[in-house]
């Protein structure tokens, strides 16, 4: 199927994970005002990219800002390259086949080089990390390998996703996660291990009248110890009882929705 937004277009027939809300909420929630520092050598990291919508979306709201967008499916990888080349921010937009644990391996080894050449390495370390991760532990696997792969933890668990997310990010880095709000807790606590700190959680109702569904989250890297952040905590509901959409989540993606 091919699904328009104000500035892109994105395809997303041959990924296992179809275009969502979840990607589009985590897109334009995301954390971005802590880029504005370090113009012209912003990074930022999609892990689980698919399509590549989140990647775009973030294209569109960091025009300074390059974008590298990885995923373990090839076929998700190679509809995510022709949405990134037929768009406005191809420039920004760079796309790879290849698992989170990979990644941090080839990142660091091009660390490394830096320091032999005497060069920066924070050039490979990112300012923010984001991931709308496979999120089933404990489900039935799916007969469609591409949905299994993308769906369950099996292929990135929690753990992995911030120990590698951590090594990743340099000194000033983010993290911003969307899951399952029953998973909250378990990941604060995963997060913790690693020196990743939870600085906004927005609990995410599909109505008022329903229990949370999913979680959006935001992970602070520190670098000084016992360094201590107030956490920010709201809500957003996305419909009201008629089943629109409510006032909050079309501010939210008011630059993206047609």
């Amino acid at each position: 199927m091919s699904f328009r937004f104000k500035q892109f277009f994105v395809e997303d027939d041959r990924c296992a994970m179809k275009v969502g809300t979840d990607g589009v909420l985590l897109g334009c929630w995301a954390p971005t005002s802590h880029l504005t520092f370090d113009i012209g050598h912003l990074r930022i990291l999609d892990v689980g990219t698919g399509s590549g919508l989140i990647a775009l979306m973030l294209a569109q709201r960091c025009p300074s800002a390059h974008i590298d967008a990885i995923d373990i499916d090839p076929n998700a990888i190679q509809q995510a390259k022709e949405n990134f080349e037929r768009s406005v921010f191809s420039h920004q937009l760079s796309a790879f086949n290849s698992s989170l644990q990979d990644w941090q391996n080839r990142q660091f080894l091009a660390i490394e080089q830096s320091i032999v050449n005497r060069q920066s390495s924070n050039r490979q370390l990112y300012d923010l990390v984001v991931s709308n991760p496979p999120y089933f532990r404990n489900s039935l696997k799916n007969p469609d390998k591409g949905r299994e792969l993308a769906r369950h933890t099996d292929t990135l668990s929690y753990d992995d996703l911030f120990r590698h997310s951590a090594r990743l990010l340099n000194e000033h880095g983010q993290l911003a996660l969307i899951l399952p709000a029953e998973t909250e807790n378990d990941v604060r606590e995963t997060a913790e291990r690693y020196s990743l700190f939870i600085t906004r959680v927005t609990r995410v109702y599909s109505k008022p009248s329903k229990p949370a569904r999913r979680v959006l989250m935001t992970f602070d890297k520190l670098s000084i110890v016992n360094c201590q952040f107030s956490i920010i905590e709201d809500v957003l509901v996305l419909e009201n009882e008629t089943g629109g959409r409510s006032a909050a989540y079309q501010q939210l993606c008011q630059e993206f929705y047609l």
